[in-house]
């Protein structure tokens, strides 16, 4: 059975280098899905390193997945184009979550996890788990895969279920 144990907010921040769809470029959109849950961002007509933006808040539930990002061309008299597709596992998000309560951390910035870059997952680079005034964040540039070209770059927030703490400490 599921248990909520939090959200995950995500942060389509902006794409690079995305491949070419219609003649001379692409109308980009991602779809962002976490388990069961999707939803997509805006379309940037006409760009092949486009800006969104944009937050989603998605619930988290046990057991934790992966964050699952596809990127499309907008077409609008046909199906819409693939444009490659990356993901990021949640799961050093929510370790992090239960490091920084056993450090007892409210305030500052402070590194909870390294995140490897390697052949499982999209990575371009090494990345960090981050205590920042009261959030857990992680930047991350992804790779997209199966295309010719592509990045992604996005944002991506851990936020505690509220009863979480209390619930543990009633228990």
């Amino acid at each position: 059975m599921e248990e909520n144990v939090g959200l995950v907010k995500v942060i389509i921040v902006q794409g690079r280098k995305l491949a070419i769809r219609d003649f001379t470029s692409s109308d980009p959109y991602v779809v962002v899905r976490v388990g069961n849950q999707t939803a997509k961002t805006k379309v940037i007509k006409s760009c092949l390193n486009p800006v969104w933006n944009e937050e989603i808040t998605f619930s988290a539930n046990e057991p934790l997945g992966v964050l699952k990002l596809e990127v499309f061309d907008r077409d609008r008299f046909k199906s819409d184009d693939k444009m490659g597709h990356a993901f990021l596992d949640l799961r050093p998000l929510a370790s992090a979550s239960k490091l920084k309560q056993a450090l007892q951390l409210t305030t500052g910035e402070t590194m909870l996890r390294k995140v490897a870059a390697n052949s499982d997952n999209c990575l371009l680079a090494d990345t960090s788990v981050m205590y920042l005034n009261g959030e857990i964040v992680l930047d991350a540039r992804l790779k997209l895969r199966d295309v010719e070209s592509g990045e992604l770059y996005v944002t991506v927030k851990w936020i505690d279920h509220p009863t979480t703490t209390s619930v543990e400490k009633a228990g």
